[in-house]
């Protein structure tokens, strides 16, 4: 009897929310690029969708910039965007002086212009776009960022990571303009790892991880036989790193099978900073496609490997999420984009609309025809819950709010549609808030208020633990937000 009577227990509390854990969602806008939030989709599915490519922003042409550019950063700073490279016309990685960190400015992400800074003497001339050079080893793979910590010294806005073993390990830089930088240090913030084989010699990119109140550094380490893996550090002050761990990349509730990441490329996302956004390139050691005729003709310098971009995201901690085994963005038609370290990402997804956002690709590496590519998708479009014309339902997690409105982005078909309930952790629907009292909501929008009787006010329910659930009929549900 008494095993009959657990057995019951342990069917019954799930369903009832007895025992799970309660999300503090607060008025946080949560995206369904993972399972964070959900507890059931029954005959919906989490959909990855495809970045549009857009237009070639510009060319790597310019004779300090060359073949070898990448490592590319992409920073939107009060309307305005940038974008920091490696300047390479020869393979920099023995060190030579012919690495520079160029920077091209945007005012709308998607007309580009390189600026003549007056910095830095290239050719004879300073009207260039480099801001420092001849610094071996600490330009290959230099990685800025804008400081987000509250309270950070107007003079230390900008901060870097760059540097190899060949220099030590990673040198930390500061800079108020992003233009004028200074070393914060004369030795390695982060030196040899003894725990591996090799390390840093990709980008190496750091970011302020408001979820953990903490710097966070991602870069790249060896395990013998030569695999590459991520590894993570934490800082409190951007010169003392510690809690030095390799990142752990799950699938399904399981380690996700091995494949290496070239870059990390990782960022928090410009639209809900807790979630940090990952879009690594994907390498592809000894994959092959073209035939050494093919690599001659498009004038391809490697062509015995081949890599695209894959989408990972955390929420902290040392552990990727990897929903989707798929890849973010494809090489496309085209040799040139069938070679070794082509296709490679540049970090950070950035605004360009109000319904819009925009990823960026180093395209044809290692050609003449090297550039940087805009893809893009709708605002929070990474991925979406997929609801098919049959209909399906999506239940969340426990969760309390905050805030007065539930605001989703979503799209439907003509024939598809949403209804939204607020329900106890039962399953029985709060009053004044059940699928029957919800306005059907059809359309296509990024942000509407859900609308229980003409009525958007849900500040009844903040604080008390609720359940979201939506039927949907042929249709995308790409975020929501508790507004207040």
């Amino acid at each position: 009897m008494k095993r009959y009577l657990f057995l019951i227990i342990l069917l019954v509390c799930p369903l009832l929310g007895i025992g799970q854990e309660v999300i503090d969602l607060g008025n946080k806008r949560e995206l369904f690029v993972d399972h964070y939030l959900i507890d059931k989709l029954d005959n919906l599915t989490l959909k990855l969708h495809e970045p549009v490519l857009r237009d070639v922003c510009f060319k790597f042409d310019l004779p300090w910039e060359g073949l070898y550019c990448g490592y590319v950063t992409m920073i939107y700073d009060k309307g305005k965007y940038r974008a920091y490279y490696r300047g390479g016309p020869l393979d920099g990685r023995d060190g030579s002086t012919t690495e520079s960190l160029c920077v091209a400015y945007s005012d709308d992400g998607i007309h580009w212009t390189k600026p003549k800074l007056g910095l830095t003497e290239m050719n004879g001339s300073r009207e260039n776009n480099v801001v420092m050079t001849n610094m071996p080893h600490l330009l290959h793979n230099f990685a800025p960022m804008i400081d987000d910590r509250p309270g950070v010294p107007a003079a230390e806005r900008y901060k870097a990571l760059s540097g190899t073993l060949h220099k030590g390990g990673l040198f930390a830089f500061s800079s108020p303009d992003g233009l004028v930088w200074k070393q914060m240090s004369d030795q390695p913030v982060l030196g040899k790892l003894d725990q591996y084989a090799y390390a840093y010699d990709s980008q190496n990119v750091p970011l302020w991880s408001a979820g953990e109140n903490c710097y966070v550094a991602y870069f790249r380490v060896v395990v013998n036989p030569f695999k590459r893996y991520i590894g993570r550090a934490t800082s409190k002050d951007f010169i003392h790193w510690d809690n030095v761990e390799t990142m752990e990349v799950i699938h399904a509730g399981q380690q996700a099978p091995f494949e290496q990441f070239y870059t990390n490329q990782t960022g928090a996302y410009f639209h809900a900073p807790h979630i940090l956004i990952a879009t690594p390139a994907r390498f592809m050691e000894g994959r092959q496609v073209l035939t050494e005729e093919q690599a001659k003709a498009a004038k391809v310098g490697g062509y015995k490997d081949c890599s695209d971009a894959v989408l990972l995201t955390s929420r902290g901690g040392n552990k990727y999420d990897r929903t989707f085994m798929e890849p973010l963005i494809r090489p496309g038609i085209g040799h040139q984009n069938w070679g070794t370290r082509t296709n490679y990402p540049a970090r950070n997804i950035v605004p360009t609309g109000e319904n819009e956002m925009s990823l960026y690709v180093n395209a044809n590496y290692a050609t003449p025809d090297s550039e940087l590519r805009r893809y893009t998708l709708r605002l929070d479009g990474l991925a979406s819950i997929h609801a098919p014309y049959a209909g399906g339902t999506f239940v969340s997690k426990p969760l309390t709010f905050s805030g007065k409105n539930l605001s989703l982005n979503y799209s439907t078909s003509a024939a598809g549609g949403l209804r939204v309930q607020l329900e106890q952790t039962n399953g029985t629907p709060y009053p004044g808030f059940s699928l029957d009292d919800c306005m059907e909501i059809i359309g296509d929008e990024t942000a509407r208020n859900v609308l229980w009787k003409d009525n958007p006010n849900v500040s009844s329910l903040a604080g008390k633990t609720v359940r979201i659930r939506i039927f949907m009929k042929d249709a995308e549900l790409y975020s929501l937000k508790f507004e207040e």
